[in-house]
């Protein structure tokens, strides 16, 4: 290859890396959620470290677990808006049963939730298991897989809140460095499981909301 070709080859390649080109991808995939058909997974928003899960879990209790703090609930606040200016069409919202999630479920969906045993903490609380998710948890992976294979209603995108190890056991370790607030998009298939389609970061909606 001449050096003018390697030259143009590499030109492309950042081009189509650009975020202006990711930002019309994701216009594209906004429009194409309008017409429902999707489950969108998020990690919940941002929380107070100073924090810790006491387990068993105490769901009740809101002492006995790690909350959202005033950013996390703040840019979720901000992301449900976003969603919402986006005429994203939002069906069931699916969460696990601690409160962060559970919280920022309501804020994304602006509706009431539904807390699941499958979307709940599969570390059991382990800071551990948080800071070093290896996918090992077949039964937890199996079952968010299930909900996320599951179809929304017609017209409608399902939601679905949840913690790191929870992804990583459903979609393998290479996802355990999803981020507080970020979301995997999956396209419902008539033929067989759910077919990922993008990974999104909360401002990226923000942004394309604004935009």
């Amino acid at each position: 290859m001449s050096k003018l070709a390697s030259i143009i080859s590499c030109l492309v390649i950042f081009l189509l890396m650009s975020p202006q080109s990711y930002a019309a991808d994701l216009g594209g995939l906004v429009s194409s959620l309008k017409g429902g058909g999707y489950v969108i997974v998020f990690r919940h928003g941002a929380t107070d470290d100073s924090q810790k899960d006491i387990y068993p879990f105490k769901f009740d209790d809101m002492t006995a677990q790690r909350q959202l703090s005033e950013k996390g609930r703040e840019l979720a606040r901000e992301l449900g808006a976003a969603l919402k200016k986006l005429g994203v069409p939002i069906g069931e919202v699916y969460t696990s049963q601690l409160n962060r999630a559970v919280e920022t479920g309501k804020l994304l969906g602006g509706k009431d939730v539904s807390p699941v045993e499958a979307l709940t903490d599969s570390s059991a609380g382990s800071a551990s298991g948080m800071a070093n998710p290896d996918g090992k948890n077949a039964k937890a992976g199996r079952a968010v897989r299930d909900l996320v294979n599951a179809p929304p209603k017609a017209g409608a995108n399902n939601l679905a809140v949840t913690h790191k190890t929870n992804v990583a056991d459903a979609f393998g370790k290479e996802f355990a460095d999803i981020r507080e607030g970020e979301a995997l998009v999956y396209k419902i298939s008539n033929s067989g499981p759910a077919v990922l389609v993008t990974r999104v970061q909360p401002g990226e909606w923000i942004a394309q909301a604004g935009s």
